[in-house]
């Protein structure tokens, strides 16, 4: 483990090298990803790392473990409230289509809370422009390869570099790195909505998923789930699609 943290550490700090940047920033939920990122670009960048707290409507066990996590890392903190925001711009797109007969009432859950992830990426990327920073995501392989990402939202980012890692050894990185263990410990969510848990949405476990992308058997059922999610998000992970004149 502490080979993978010294590499990954290493990587970012040639990122930003390379990019000319002066550090690194990441979105802080409260949840393992972005608590294990926290303690990495802190690593890297100890006077130039900024972990983000961007609420919606959000709980306030996520508020305090988000605030554990910029605790325990070290890193600079910042929390802009996006509630009122989110509000009044998904509102007035709702009564808008409303208006036209095109709203869907099918769609209403999953629009809002793509637009909360979107929302979330835009303030990132105009608090990294004022820092001069490059944005770093907490997509891990499980949820890479599944999709179980928005794009444009979290998927929208500089650096990847939990995208190696399943899971599980996210985890153990994290008890590795010192996360707090009430982080470490709880139930994976986007806090997307109200209850909202990942494993719940996807119909299949972050175990179950890491096992399959270790090559061992998993139950059919999970194997379909996960192969369909894989299929239907591969526009999440290929470059844009580029029309090329004759």
């Amino acid at each position: 483990m502490q080979k993978s943290v010294d590499e990954i550490v290493e990587w970012l700090q040639g990122k930003v090298e390379e990019a000319g940047v002066n550090g690194l920033l990441v979105g802080v939920s409260g949840g393992l990803d972005s608590a294990v990122v926290a303690h990495l670009i802190q690593r890297a960048f100890p006077e130039n790392a900024l972990g983000v707290i961007l609420p919606i409507d959000t709980s306030a066990k996520d508020m305090d473990h988000a605030n554990k996590v910029i605790d325990r890392s070290g890193v600079d903190g910042i929390t802009i409230d996006l509630t009122d925001t989110h509000e009044k711009m998904y509102t007035s797109i709702s009564n808008e289509l409303k208006q036209k007969n095109d709203f869907k009432d099918e769609n209403d859950q999953l629009a809002g809370a793509n637009l909360r992830a979107r929302l979330r990426m835009s303030t990132l990327y105009t608090i990294a422009a004022h820092y001069n920073y490059m944005v770093v995501g907490t997509d891990n392989a499980s949820e890479w390869y599944t999709g179980y990402f928005t794009k444009h939202g979290d998927g929208g980012v500089d650096l990847l570099p939990l995208v190696e890692f399943t899971k599980q050894e996210v985890r153990d990185m994290g008890h590795f790195l010192g996360v707090h263990p009430d982080i470490l410990g709880k139930k994976p969510s986007a806090g997307l909505w109200e209850g909202q848990t990942d494993e719940d949405e996807m119909g299949t476990t972050y175990d179950i998923i890491d096992a399959y992308l270790k090559g061992e058997e998993v139950p059919e059922k999970d194997k379909t789930i996960i192969e369909n999610m894989h299929k239907s998000t591969a526009h999440k992970r290929d470059p844009l699609p580029q029309f090329h004149r004759s």
